[in-house]
């Protein structure tokens, strides 16, 4: 096994990918090009090298193991946790020609005598199947005489007991090298630090793979923790602000899966309850209402959501603090998976925190778990307690959790970038109040009795023991007591205060808090919006182009078609076509089966079953509200013809040897973004990039002279601290990323 594991995800130099696979993945799946860490996983696995994979929720995975297993001959075993997870798979496959079988509990007989003799005429090209099955010696042997030549281990956390989702059947899965010798194998999982990333190289056997370690940012997801009010109706609020888009809704325990499902339904929403104490039929029904857009929200336990493939989830609530913030990457990662805008709210609250750790531990010490296991868990929560407490950008804490770096200065997608928070101006004097009183009291107590006193609190035991006698009693007493308590836990978080001991845990001094409070160090505390709910706050993730170019009203009836259509043949409806591709044909309205293969998703087995239903639909709508078709919405101009698209790998850092010399030449970022097969977005973050790195003699050719003027006449009226006052000052019709371009480059020219 090697001793490290890379971070970085490419080698160099990257295995050529044919042109008959792109051909095919054009046929198939209507793409034309794949992400770079798509490209450097499928010439890996076409490499037949054993790999690993990390790459976050929403980054196309199951395309890495998916399009290599058609393109080749004989056949893929993917191994997968979850029969929810194995049936979205294998329906999604069917819809696009793919020969896919599954093998599970819940086939019928017939069922599984059908898939039997289709494996045994060597046609399958991709069999999924539970780890628990594989480790049957007879079914194993019932596989002999098939060409395996891959097998693919989804979610491959579980083989770690390091992980957030331990399975000890994982474990069994290296026996396979001895019934499959000539097969590589190759793990895949959307969270993994570098120790789970060794263990899962150790636990598999892989025989020196490729580590393929993706960046763990989701760009397109806005992230907000809170602290907790009155939770449902904070819960409400979020849903409110998506009402009619789907969510999910995480609780600790069942008793709040189920109060807050009944509170919404009371208040008008769409939600289903899912927890472990409700029987198979009724999570089974709960399940397939949310994945058929029969409902909206789903209210459910952690138990809830490995399994779901549904791609257009628009928020995820985290209505108590996660066990991990692996977990937190996890379960926020359901929402936005097909790269559109998503939020993910977090209420916490101690009581919570505390709740979460005896539970975790009975449960732990129960299932008769070691004490380093035990130490783990514990070391978990209380990292994912300092995530939510410290107030630096979320995007950056997450990515930089997992040993990455985060070059942006701010995500503009969280609540502390987006200035949801305000700084404390005397942050500094009232941490020196705070840690003082931690003195007075000897370091013999924890927050609540601290804040007691910092309150002037008249309490019986603060009287008895004489402690409205400190010089520290009272100091604090204007502030209101939630606030004062959550910064007591900003200093907690920001290491300048300890917790110490587990159920009663006590305030201890170290020497960041005597650098405050002898002057030397700069605390930094925040006001979180605690006076506004999530209905208040407009999401910040920047929408994708095809969104903003969309007709809404033709969005919307594709969407009953695709409904309909799904309700027909009992799938999910994104198998038949995802939001993206909906919006994409909202947006560009070809009038021809040939147009509509120019909309990314949409391959020759999808256009033969749908692209006549969903054609008719268009012409409709376009002849009686009287709109153009054919419309390219990146030139504003009509497309001439329906040409394919040219292959190219796309995406990330590796466009900007594209861009980069077209900004040089001064070039306009739309034409830009068309050559390079990317957003205007991304070229706007490659420029700024470009800026840092060597200087631009004008921002003439990409922002009007008097845009320009409006930008700092605003900035000089409120500040260049932040965006977002810039942006309220305008009145929100000057886009973040001109105000971004223009500040950058005013600081360029000093």
């Amino acid at each position: 096994m090697p001793s490290t594991v890379r971070s970085a995800s490419i080698e160099n130099p990257t295995p050529i990918i044919p042109d008959r696979f792109y051909s095919l993945l054009r046929e198939v799946w209507g793409f034309d090009s794949l992400r770079p860490s798509q490209h450097a996983a499928i010439a890996s696995i076409l490499e037949g090298r054993d790999t690993l994979v990390v790459m976050p929720t929403g980054g196309g995975k199951s395309l890495c193991y998916q399009a290599p297993a058609i393109y080749r001959e004989g056949m893929t075993i993917v191994v997968s946790p979850l029969i929810a997870l194995m049936k979205d798979q294998v329906d999604s496959l069917k819809q696009v020609g793919v020969n896919a079988v599954r093998i599970d509990s819940t086939l019928t007989a017939p069922e599984k005598r059908d898939a039997a003799q289709n494996i045994r005429s060597g046609k399958v090209r991709m069999l999924f199947v539970s780890p628990e099955r594989l480790a049957n010696p007879d079914f194993v042997r019932f596989l002999d005489g098939n060409e395996v030549h891959t097998i693919a281990i989804d979610e491959a956390h579980c083989v770690s007991q390091w992980g957030h989702d331990f399975r000890p059947e994982y474990r069994q899965l290296s026996s396979l090298r001895a019934f499959f010798p000539k097969a590589a194998m190759h793990g895949f999982t959307a969270t993994a630090t570098e120790k789970v990333r060794l263990d899962i190289i150790d636990q598999l056997g892989l025989k020196s793979p490729r580590v393929l370690v993706s960046s763990f940012d989701r760009p397109n997801l806005t992230y907000r923790v809170l602290p907790q009010l009155d939770i449902e109706e904070q819960i409400r609020g979020v849903c409110d602000h998506h009402r009619g888009s789907g969510g999910i809704v995480y609780c600790l325990r069942r008793k709040d899966v189920e109060s807050v499902t009944d509170y919404l339904q009371r208040k008008g929403i769409s939600a289903v309850g899912y927890h472990a104490g409700m029987s198979h039929e009724e999570r089974k029904l709960a399940q397939e209402a949310f994945l058929t857009e029969a409902v909206d929200v789903a209210v459910a336990t952690v138990a809830f959501g490995m399994g779901i493939d549904r791609s257009n989830v628009r928020f995820v609530v985290h209505a108590s603090i996660p066990k991990s913030i692996e977990h937190y990457q996890q379960e926020t990662g359901r929402a936005g998976r097909d790269g559109l805008p998503a939020e993910c709210v977090l209420f916490h609250s101690v009581a919570d925190e505390i709740t979460l750790k005896k539970i975790t531990e009975s449960s732990l010490i129960e299932a008769g778990a070691r004490s380093e296991i035990i130490s783990a868990s514990r070391i978990q929560i209380e990292e994912m307690s300092r995530y939510c407490r410290t107030p630096v950008c979320r995007h950056r804490a997450l990515v930089e959790y997992f040993g990455q770096c985060y070059e942006n200065k701010s995500c503009g997608a969280c609540d502390i970038c987006l200035g949801d928070t305000d700084d404390v101006p005397d942050a500094k004097i009232i941490a020196q109040k705070i840690l003082s009183c931690v003195f007075r009291v000897q370091e013999r107590f924890g927050v609540n009795y601290v804040v007691e006193i910092l309150l002037g609190a008249k309490t019986q035991i603060v009287l008895q023991r004489g402690h409205d006698k400190l010089s520290t009693y009272g100091l604090l007493k204007e502030i209101p007591k939630a606030q004062l308590r959550d910064w007591v836990y900003q200093l907690v978080g920001q290491g300048a205060l300890e917790l110490e001991g587990t159920e009663y845990p006590i305030l201890k001094l170290n020497a960041d808090s005597k650098a405050i409070l002898f002057g030397d160090a700069e605390p930094r505390l925040i006001r979180n919006a605690t006076n506004s709910t999530a209905k208040e706050r407009r999401p910040a993730a920047s929408p994708s182009e095809a969104l903003a170019h969309a007709d809404a009203a033709l969005f919307e009836k594709m969407k009953v078609v695709r409904r309909n259509l799904a309700s027909e043949q009992k799938v999910p409806p994104f198998v038949i076509f995802s939001d993206n591709v909906l919006l994409e044909m909202s947006a560009t309205r070809p009038s021809t089966l040939e147009g509509m293969l120019n909309v990314a998703g949409i391959g020759n087995v999808k256009l033969n079953a749908y692209g006549r239903t969903f054609l008719e639909v268009i012409q409709e709508h376009c002849k009686a509200t009287s709109v153009e078709m054919d419309i390219d919405w990146k030139q504003g101009q009509e497309l001439q013809s329906a040409k394919p698209r040219p292959i190219r790998v796309g995406g990330g850092t590796g466009t900007k040897s594209i861009t980069y010399p077209m900004l040089r030449e001064g070039k306009a970022l739309e034409e830009i973004a068309e050559r390079a097969e990317v957003t205007v977005g991304t070229v706007v973050s490659h420029l700024l990039d470009l800026m840092q790195e060597e200087p631009i003699p004008s921002i003439d050719n990409w922002l009007p002279i008097e845009q320009q003027k409006i930008i700092l006449a605003a900035a000089d009226a409120v500040g260049r601290e932040k965006l977002k006052p810039i942006f309220e000052h305008l009145e929100q019709a000057v886009p973040y990323e001109q105000i971004r371009l223009m500040l950058s480059f005013e600081r360029q020219q000093v």
